[in-house]
């Protein structure tokens, strides 16, 4: 297909999974046949919803973000969110069209739930138009995949059931109070403390909790330690905190303050004082930060997923404004610098997105099958997923608006909100730094670096086309010096492999995400089109390449790249 972009006067009022043929390739890819072939027309409704409804909805709620009511007008306690009827509106849409719930339940005319990934493609889609609801749609997910995996005697089905809830109205969103003021990333530095309750019912939370995303979600996942638990991490504990109008009206949990925060406004991250509120423990005791990460990988997956779908829209923006806009004679998609920045851009996405399917699908198959081989992928390709697509999606989103140009720096134009909204994305679920040492500790622990070459081997092996022959050829020896490098820094001692780990996170990034798009282009080689061709070729040039001046790439093939315009192998 070839998407006309002079159909649109702006990237809204219409169908997102329509216009996005990386979405559905990269859905098909991973899906296994029937789940395709039931998720396609959902997703198909979905995308429509959120490009007609959700899309102005955000616009609204960005002005009209949530406000705390601590107390009412006689004086009482009372920890009330207030929230715009738009965000109601979004909230069903999103939840009511099965972003969470068909992951975890079973849905109409299936015999089994859909994987994990069929909730970051929703995610991936809410991301067109608003990371901040995202995020509650991610923490709720997140919350259900953590009980679904850790409570063994059905103590806690309630609160499942409530966040896999189909009906908005039965349904309770998920949270995770996590950071402290003392510890931010430093985890294991947190003093918040659970002592039994006098009445045997659970325990009782005492603490504070200084940046907590979707403060008033009625399932609270937070980590708390024991009496005479260790220090560190190794002496947390991970409980359900429930918050009902009853526990916030008596004070137990208070609300301190809301954050002014540069963007994501729908979602209402604020400061909660824990004084005694009730909690329930999930798992086994001093468990509770691994438990945890099982929640961290899902969200800092969805950060990923999120982050390629702000490419998504901010790339649609600039597309659509090229196609439209006259300047010097021309529209400016006419011009070759222009044609460059779009087919870079769109390459840039694609890439992503590939990638972070990958890692959706290891984690997936870890979760569900207990693949212990994907389990170890999945400790490598997750942070560096979250790690590399966090900055391509602010970088693209600063680009975009110079496209715009004045209109891109406007409020009443999105790209400035979108902006404002991807620069979260490297600072969530933790930093660059941190997601770099978490790469370094999978190589140290599970040896995960020798699945992800394993993996990478696998991609390039099956390449025979003539088409893609020569770019196999090509990242297979940057594979090696992959290899290479990381048995460097495993040898170099703990400073040496500190300071060079975000290198090697980048270069894993680069070699796997070559390997991905080469084996994409191989299969589409095979079927006659060699359009992925071009791009990972594209791709290998940018990435991989020695940084030479004279590619004609976006000259050549610019209608097939930022277009998704079919080429026959036989004009490569």
């Amino acid at each position: 297909m070839t998407v006309d972009y002079t159909r649109y006067d702006e990237g809204r009022g219409m169908n997102y999974w329509e216009v996005d043929p990386v979405l559905r390739r990269e859905v098909e890819r991973v899906y296994s046949d029937d789940e395709y072939v039931w998720g396609e027309d959902r997703f198909d409704e979905f995308g429509r919803l959120v490009g007609e409804r959700v899309a102005d909805n955000s616009d609204v709620i960005d002005d009209n973000p949530p406000e705390l009511d601590t107390y009412d007008k006689e004086g009482e306690v009372i920890n009330r969110v207030r929230y715009h009827p738009a965000q109601h509106e979004n909230d069903r849409i999103a939840f009511e069209n099965g972003a969470v719930a068909d992951s975890f339940r079973t849905p109409p005319e299936r015999d089994e739930p859909m994987p994990v990934t069929h909730s970051l493609a929703h995610y991936y889609l809410i991301c067109y138009t608003d990371i901040g609801l995202a995020c509650s749609v991610s923490m709720t997910g997140g919350a259900a995949l953590v009980l679904e995996q850790c409570d063994d005697d059905g103590r806690l089905d309630e609160y499942f059931d409530a966040l896999t809830a189909r009906d908005l109205d039965d349904l309770r969103e998920g949270a995770m109070f996590l950071t402290e003021i003392q510890g931010g990333s430093d985890v294991g530095a947190n003093e918040t403390t659970a002592v039994p309750a006098e009445d045997g019912d659970g325990y009782r939370l005492e603490g504070e909790k200084w940046f907590c995303s979707n403060i008033d979600a009625g399932v609270a996942l937070v980590l708390a330690r024991r009496p005479d638990a260790p220090e560190g991490t190794d002496g947390l504990s991970l409980f359900v905190v429930p918050q009902d109008d009853g526990i916030r009206a008596s004070g137990d949990i208070f609300y301190r303050r809301l954050k002014e925060k540069l963007g994501t406004k729908s979602v209402p991250t604020g400061e909660v004082e824990l004084r005694g509120v009730r909690g329930y423990l999930v798992g086994e005791p001093e468990r509770g930060f691994k438990y945890m990460t099982e929640m961290l990988n899902y969200e800092r997956l969805t950060n990923a997923f999120g982050s390629c779908g702000t490419m998504a829209r901010v790339l649609l923006e600039s597309k659509v404004h090229a196609a439209d806009r006259e300047a010097f004679g021309k529209v400016i998609e006419e011009h070759p610098l222009m044609k460059k920045d779009l087919v870079d851009m769109t390459v840039t996405h694609e890439g992503a997105t590939a990638l972070s399917f990958e890692a959706a699908d290891a984690l997936d198959a870890y979760v569900r099958d207990e693949d212990d081989e994907a389990y170890r992928a999945m400790r490598v390709l997750v942070p560096v997923a979250k790690y590399r697509t966090g900055e391509d999606a602010v970088e693209m989103a600063a680009y975009a608006m110079e496209i715009l140009g004045g209109n891109g720096y406007v409020e009443e134009f999105p790209v400035e909100r979108l902006l404002r909204d991807a620069h979260v994305a490297p600072i969530w679920e933790g930093t660059s730094n941190i997601l770099a040492l978490d790469v370094l500790r999978a190589m140290q622990k599970e040896a995960a670096h020798n699945v992800v070459l394993d993996r990478i081997d696998g991609y390039l092996d099956g390449v025979t086309t003539d088409a893609a022959a020569p770019l196999a050829e090509r990242v297979a020896e940057e594979r090696d010096g992959l290899e290479e490098a990381m048995n460097e820094v495993a040898t170099t001692g703990v400073e040496g492999a500190q300071v060079r780990a975000k290198q090697l996170a980048d270069y894993i990034y680069d070699v796997y995400t070559a390997a991905l798009l080469v084996a994409e282009a191989e299969r589409d080689a095979r079927d006659g089109d060699g359009r992925k061709t071009v791009v990972a070729r594209r791709f290998v040039d940018q990435h991989l390449g020695n940084g030479r001046l004279t590619d004609e790439t976006p000259l050549e093939w610019f209608e097939e790249i930022a277009k998704y315009r079919t080429v026959g192998t036989d004009e490569l």
